[in-house]
């Protein structure tokens, strides 16, 4: 097993910035959606709005859930100042730069609010609560009403892209999306409607000079210095947030000075096609710059390898490999110092290079070519078979014999795939590539993969009983069974494209399949497999294995019989219900 150090140093590795972004925006994304849910309940009373914040802070304000919920704020917020910064070039048909633009605005706009409640109530112990905010938006200061009103709107259209482009690779988002919109829609609406219905209440409340005596006390609004205190501090705040907006803005142009400073470089893509782009910009943002297609599944965030470059001539000039770049290539599997990541390498000098991926683009007389599946990202179970002895097999029969046998197998192998919910995917010479969870959870999957393993051993046995006249020996076979995050979309090229799955859980389940001549069984199962499906512990055999392309050994479970394995499958889930 992998040591805990090692295990830390990968984590570290594999983490992209955006991934910090990410879940900085699912942690505030909960805040709104928990702050939304309490505004609704104005649609029953302001009583009711008051009882549901208590709650709601109960639980945020809560110190270890307080100090990750600021330090997240301001991670979030530094890391959308630095995006602005850091990117060169947008997608301008698609939603990212409003999304960007959404959330840059937000600071600005809640920080009187942040600053009135919370300093407020640290500075100067105010308990500014729902009928003291509801009676300033509606009573003393309705211009304030708006600015709220657009800021919870803004937040949660800036919260919902973020979780579209998050959910959007899942394998359940087609299901879930309709349920999703409509959550979308609904609790800011019903959110809008409480804070009214509220409004309403205590406008017509605060006509009532004993209201105002118990509820603009100055413990609860505090006085007109106070307030202009918080005032004045908001400014500060602001103009400092503008100060470092404009500062990112104006790094962005020293940038692009000294860039043009610093020359220009000639980028050759190996087709006759050349370029010339500022020093320091990227492979992949010179190729959008001008227009030429280039493949980039993850859209340049160094989550998939489709946009890598071979580089042509001299490497040794290049900078070296970034930590999230290194990662990449090596969970890809090459140590080839020519191949790069384009959306990472930022070359200084001129650079000649070909593309490893070839992108769809459309054809010449300008209409889309068949709409391809360009690609994506999802956990699957990948369950490779091969047929034992196949070479022994051909030599004493006759070429049309032995492809009649081996088509026999490979419909054999087929029928439980798909009798067990699975996808017959790459059929290569007498092996077979199956998938599972196209359409199904991973726990379903990794279940689904190992009933098919078990029947993949059934229905070669009835093979065998119907081929025992023709054959010498029975028809022997190996199984390997892995799941992970994989790449799935078309590969090919012109009229030979075919939907297939790429990736480190695919190359691993090849290889424990090859493990079964060595280890002397039916099939290998991964632990992550085991795991998943949610049987113990002991049920199979235990051994670490070396596979190839992998620094530390991996866990797996060895199946001498893999008839048994739907019977465990099936035990596993009598004990889960």
């Amino acid at each position: 097993m992998a040591s805990a150090p090692a295990q830390m140093s990968e984590l570290v590795r594999a983490t992209s910035v955006r991934q910090v972004r990410l879940i900085c925006g699912v942690i505030l994304f909960c805040y709104v959606i928990s702050h939304f849910l309490n505004h609704a309940l104005g649609n029953i009373s302001v009583e009711a709005m008051e009882a549901g914040v208590y709650y709601h802070t109960l639980f945020w304000q809560f110190l270890p859930v307080a100090i990750v919920f600021y330090t997240t704020a301001l991670t979030h917020m530094g890391l959308g100042i630095y995006a602005l910064y850091q990117r060169r070039q947008f997608r301008w048909r698609t939603i990212e730069p409003l999304q960007l633009v959404l959330g840059l605005s937000i600071p600005a706009l809640i920080m009187a609010h942040v600053v009135g409640v919370r300093l407020g109530y640290t500075l100067y112990d105010h308990q500014k609560l729902y009928p003291q905010e509801l009676y300033l938006f509606f009573v003393a200061a309705p211009g304030r009403l708006w600015q709220m009103t657009i800021l919870l709107l803004i937040a949660w259209v800036h919260g919902c892209i973020g979780i579209f482009f998050w959910l959007r690779l899942k394998p359940f988002f087609t299901r879930a999306a309709p349920y999703l919109l409509a959550a979308a829609v609904l609790v800011p609406t019903l959110s809008l409607l409480g804070i009214y219905q509220g409004g309403r209440s205590v406008a017509i409340e605060a006509d009532d000079g004993e209201w105002r005596t118990h509820n603009l006390t100055r413990r609860q609004v505090g006085t007109v210095a106070e307030g202009n205190t918080l005032d004045r501090i908001t400014g500060i705040l602001t103009l400092g947030y503008f100060g470092l907006l404009g500062l990112a803005l104006a790094a962005r142009g020293v940038r692009a000075w000294r860039e043009r400073r610093g020359g220009m470089i000639a980028l050759s893509y190996g087709n006759g096609k050349t370029v010339r782009v500022p020093k320091g910009l990227s492979v992949l943002e010179a190729s959008l710059r001008h227009n030429v297609p280039h493949a980039s599944v993850c859209g340049g965030r160094a989550r998939c390898s489709t946009c890598r470059i071979r580089v042509i001539g001299d490497h040794g000039v290049l900078p070296e490999p970034s930590q999230r770049e290194a990662f990449v290539l090596t969970r890809v599997g090459t140590n080839d110092p020519s191949i790069r990541l384009a959306c990472q390498l930022r070359p200084m000098s001129d650079l000649s290079f070909f593309q490893l991926f070839t992108p769809h683009t459309h054809s010449t007389d300008g209409q889309a070519s068949t709409p391809a599946r360009i690609g994506q990202e999802r956990y699957l179970v990948s369950l490779f078979v091969d047929m034992r002895g196949s070479t022994q097999l051909a030599e004493k029969r006759l070429p049309f014999d032995t492809v009649f046998i081996v088509n026999r197998f490979l419909g054999a192998v087929s029928q439980a795939v798909i009798e067990n919910g699975g996808q017959p995917n790459q059929f290569v010479g007498d092996g077979m590539l199956a998938l599972f969870g196209l359409t199904a959870d991973p726990q379903t999957a990794c279940r689904q993969a190992l009933k098919a393993a078990s029947g993949i051993a059934t229905h070669i046995d009835e093979l065998n009983q119907l081929l025992s006249h023709d054959l010498r020996q029975p028809i022997r076979f190996g199984i390997g069974i892995h799941g992970g995050e994989v790449i799935i979309g078309d590969i090919g090229y012109r009229d030979h494209i075919v939907f297939t799955a790429l990736g480190d859980a695919v190359n691993v389940a090849a290889r424990l399949q090859d493990m079964t001549k060595t280890l002397a069984c039916e099939a290998i199962v991964s632990d992550e497999i085991r795991n998943t499906a949610g049987l113990a512990d002991d049920t199979l055999p235990q051994q670490e294995v070396a596979i190839r392309g992998r620094d530390e050994p991996m866990a797996v479970r060895i199946v001498a019989d893999a008839r048994e394995l739907a019977a465990l499958v099936d035990q596993g889930e009598r004990v889960a219900a």
